[in-house]
């Protein structure tokens, strides 16, 4: 009988200790995943400003190449290249929810595609002094450089959040936490060649 009640009281241990440390594994994973969301959800907020940013500069490019074409009708490929880069630019609307490596990668090149041809754009001013001391293209020019800072701004601020979300999926244990609920790492907004070409905007 007592070999009998030990058995019984050793299979009872075993089974508690197997709960004990399934509980302790089920808590971690859901405050893991807790955090994981909370580092996702952190990432969509300054999505939406960089975003937000872009579509400034977008709405500022018409009135640009209108005032441009007024001293420099004849700078047509410039001024096309322009126009097509923000409609290619303007195109391309990705939700946070969305927001993979591909779509990311699309998203960054059409806006460095648009700062390379403003770049060029700007470069046009140079050979039309009337167009340099025009007032309302000198307004533009300011709306510009204040949108240019604070896309770099918003710019900072989203890879920030990316920089903790992708330090909890990429880090072990919670990598393993991230993998089974499908969280992946997010890409950062890089300095591309055009991007640090364009656009210079000095009087």
């Amino acid at each position: 009988m007592a070999k009998d009640g030990s058995g019984c009281l050793g299979a009872t241990l075993i089974g508690g200790v197997i709960f004990v440390i399934l509980l302790i594994c089920g808590i971690y994973v859901w405050r893991s995943y807790n955090k994981i969301v909370e580092a996702d959800q952190a990432v969509k907020k300054p999505w939406a400003d960089v975003q937000a940013a872009y579509q400034k500069r977008a709405d500022l490019i018409p009135n640009l190449v209108e005032t441009v074409k007024g001293y420099a009708a004849h700078e047509q490929g410039t001024l096309t290249a322009v126009i097509e880069a923000r409609s290619a630019a303007t195109s391309i609307n990705i939700n946070a929810d969305e927001l993979d490596n591909e779509s990311f990668a699309k998203f960054q090149e059409a806006q460095d595609n648009v700062s390379s041809t403003l770049s060029r754009l700007l470069a046009v001013r140079e050979a039309y002094p009337e167009l340099k001391a025009d007032a309302h293209f000198t307004q533009l020019m300011d709306q510009l450089k204040e949108i240019e800072a604070e896309i770099a701004a918003k710019r900072e601020i989203f890879n920030a959040a990316v920089q903790d979300y992708n330090v909890l999926v990429i880090k072990f244990p919670k990598n393993l936490v991230a993998k089974m609920f499908g969280f992946g790492e997010r890409s950062y907004f890089e300095a591309s060649q055009a991007a640090q070409e364009a656009p210079k905007v000095q009087f």
